[in-house]
């Protein structure tokens, strides 16, 4: 472990949505289910999975937009939800603190504000300017920062492209000067040379304010790129946890193996020698998920004792996290 601290802490985070039914027969979408991680100060935890496998609710209950059905949260030491302890602190203080960069460049921004209001509607929330001229200085900073210009600040979201409407969306989130940010899929709804700008943007960003990210990708490709360490999901379970190189080169969950071999190659030779690990059957329904062991119904190596007892998140190295039964065989 390094000797930086942990700025955000979450132990046994569980996100369950109310899908119908009364009384006993009352069901639940198993968004996330029993998640526990930690990110250091100054630090980028990258979070991967196939859709639907509970990485947005993730970051989302993380900052308590969802409000978590069972676990803690802890931020720098406080604790901002223990449900067992039926603490819930306030959250407006730590709103300054902890921000979010949402997926959607076209549905995050409203239509009817200008792009200076939306980047200044946390200024006006904290009371961060002394008067408009320091709110308008502020702003115009915020925007150049990104890549834009003081001419943007009036003009309205839908005169820009997909990438500026993202830039758009970081200076919004930059705007309380804050320490965390959740990077929830911020690239994945724009072009392969725009993701690579908005990924550059983040890690100068980082280095310039000391930031510490959470970032939600699809692209196990961007993630490596952008991340100290590497968390993979499945069906709202964290199946791996490591650091980013070490995952790559030496993972050991099967999961994260076929994840790793749909990497695309750029050398035809490597390409043709590497063998893809392609899954059988779908992602089974979080309204229902299997017993036991979560990716038991697609995984080469599981047994009975994979469907009679959940494996448990352990150390298998040093900082190297793995939930799974045949580790062994797996690392064969």
């Amino acid at each position: 472990m390094s000797e930086a601290k942990n700025l955000v802490e979450v132990q046994h985070l569980q996100q369950y949505f109310p899908a119908g039914g009364m009384g006993k027969n009352k069901r639940y979408v198993q968004a996330v289910d029993d998640v526990s991680f930690a990110i250091r100060k100054g630090e980028t935890l990258g979070l991967v999975g196939e859709s639907g496998c509970g990485k947005t609710t993730t970051g989302r209950t993380l900052l308590r937009l969802y409000e978590p059905t069972d676990g803690t949260i802890i931020y720098d030491g406080k604790v901002l939800f223990d449900k067992k302890k039926k603490i819930a602190v306030d959250m407006l203080p730590y709103r300054r603190r902890m921000q979010i960069v949402f997926q959607d460049p076209y549905a995050s921004l409203d239509p009817r504000m200008t792009i200076g209001d939306i980047v200044g509607e946390g200024i006006d929330i904290h009371k961060l300017a002394a008067n408009d001229k320091d709110r308008h200085d502020r702003i115009i900073a915020l925007l150049e920062r990104v890549g834009l210009n003081s001419e943007h600040a009036n003009r309205y979201p839908h005169e820009f492209s997909g990438g500026q409407r993202q830039r758009v969306g970081i200076a919004r989130a930059l705007a309380v000067n804050p320490e965390f940010i959740v990077c929830d899929e911020p690239v994945s709804a724009l072009d392969v040379s725009i993701q690579a700008q908005v990924v550059n943007m983040f890690e100068d960003l980082q280095q310039e304010m000391g930031l510490t990210y959470l970032f939600i990708a699809h692209d196990l490709s961007v993630v490596k790129h952008i991340s100290n360490r590497i968390g993979v999901m499945y069906l709202g379970k964290l199946v791996e946890l490591a650091d980013s190189f070490e995952l790559i080169a030496h993972s050991v969950h099967p999961y994260t193996r076929s994840l790793i071999s749909a990497i695309p190659v750029a050398d035809p030779k490597t390409a043709r020698a590497s063998k893809r690990i392609v899954l059988q059957g779908d992602v089974p329904s979080p309204l229902n998920p299997p017993t036991g062991c979560r990716f038991r119904t697609r995984c080469p190596y599981a047994d009975e004792r994979c469907a009679a007892e959940v494996p448990q998140f352990k150390e298998v190295g040093p900082g190297h996290w793995a939930a799974c039964h045949h580790l062994d065989k797996v690392a064969d």
